[in-house]
């Protein structure tokens, strides 16, 4: 799969509702204190969330720390606001996970936050 972030990326991330496989999320790297990582949700289990990132051989994801808890989510990545050849809504589209609508605004209500980054 095609990454679907790259280096630079800004992010709106908002508060996470109900994760469904395919999210784009952000979360604290539970192992490198202070590091946010932005990962997709592979699976929603009892235990906590399975994440996983869309380059297989240099991602830092669930294969490397196990099941993350909710409580270790930051948010829902939702729009993409820089840089502006990029802009769009990152819309979840089935268990093949989110893709960019660069004609979908942002969610009414949001503005991003400065200084926002994605790390893919």
């Amino acid at each position: 799969m095609m990454p679907a972030l790259a280096a630079g990326d800004r992010l709106l991330v908002v508060k996470p509702g109900r994760l469904r496989p395919g999210d784009i999320v952000a979360l604290e790297d539970p192992t490198e204190p202070g590091r946010l990582l932005v990962k997709r949700v592979a699976a929603v289990l009892p235990d906590g969330i399975e994440v996983l990132g869309d380059n297989e051989a240099y991602s830092r994801d669930s294969r490397r720390f196990g099941l993350v808890q909710p409580s270790g989510l930051v948010g829902t990545a939702v729009y993409r606001y820089y840089p502006s050849a990029r802009v769009g809504s990152l819309r979840h589209q089935g268990a093949s996970g989110g893709t960019l609508d660069r004609n979908e605004p942002a969610p009414r209500g949001h503005r991003p936050a400065a200084g926002t980054r994605a790390d893919k």
